[in-house]
């Protein structure tokens, strides 16, 4: 049996550069603070597909194509482009439609109060619930998983973890290592374990969180070392 943090240590040594990325998201300056490119970001993200081979290079396109010429400059924007528009950049409408749909709730959230896009997701990442997640109005968005509501949480600066599937293996795995008997079973019970671990090892929740999936290996590096230029970039 091995200790908690040695072994959590053993995996955070490997992935120079996560703490600075940490700090931008929990700051929402990814993307170089363009909220409109995270709510994207969330949803392509949302049906699973691999994060920087399929997810990225996507965002990064729309980026380009509708963000640079001028069309999509804000959530309101974002919130009224129809599925037809990017069909041929993104062809699966249920998860386009998350994007939309997220969008117009940040934006009349903003209007309301008279924030702008940042503040908005910022505003509503400090007050959405957890362990009543599903009862939130974007928590209740067909498509929105609470993976994909803590995602957003995240980039709106909580420190918190989402319950992702290589997530959790990384995770048991580490408990497993250390000999430690944490629950992992329910989705809200396991980013309350993420939670706990960070607590007994320093570390923040959102850093082992990224951990997880920067310490898997594609081809003969590790994530951290193949996409460290991107990361740098989103």
């Amino acid at each position: 049996m091995s200790d908690l943090s040695e072994v959590v240590d053993s995996y955070m040594e490997r992935t120079e550069g996560l703490k600075s990325f940490c700090d931008r998201c929990l700051r929402t300056e990814r993307y170089e603070g363009n909220v409109v490119l995270m709510v994207v970001d969330a949803a392509f993200d949302s049906i699973g597909l691999n994060y920087f081979n399929s997810i990225v290079p996507k965002v990064l396109k729309f980026e380009e194509k509708f963000v640079k010429s001028g069309n999509v400059q804000s959530l309101e924007g974002l919130g009224n482009l129809p599925h037809e528009r990017v069909e041929d950049l993104w062809a699966n409408e249920r998860s386009w439609n998350v994007a939309t749909s997220v969008a117009s709730h940040l934006h009349e959230l903003g209007e309301g109060r008279g924030l702008n896009d940042r503040q908005a997701l910022r505003t509503w990442a400090k007050n959405a619930d957890l362990e009543n997640w599903n009862e939130n109005p974007i928590g209740k968005i067909h498509g929105i998983g609470l993976t994909t509501y803590q995602y957003l949480r995240m980039m709106g600066g909580v420190d918190t973890a989402m319950p992702d599937k290589i997530v959790k293996r990384v995770i048991e795995d580490i408990l497993e290592e250390a000999g430690q008997d944490i629950p992992t079973e329910g989705d809200v019970e396991f980013v309350e374990t993420v939670d706990r671990i960070a607590f007994l090892t320093g570390y923040r929740t959102i850093e082992l969180c990224w951990m997880t999936w920067l310490v898997q290996s594609e081809g003969e590096k590790i994530r951290m070392e193949k996409y460290g230029d991107v990361l740098g970039r989103i």
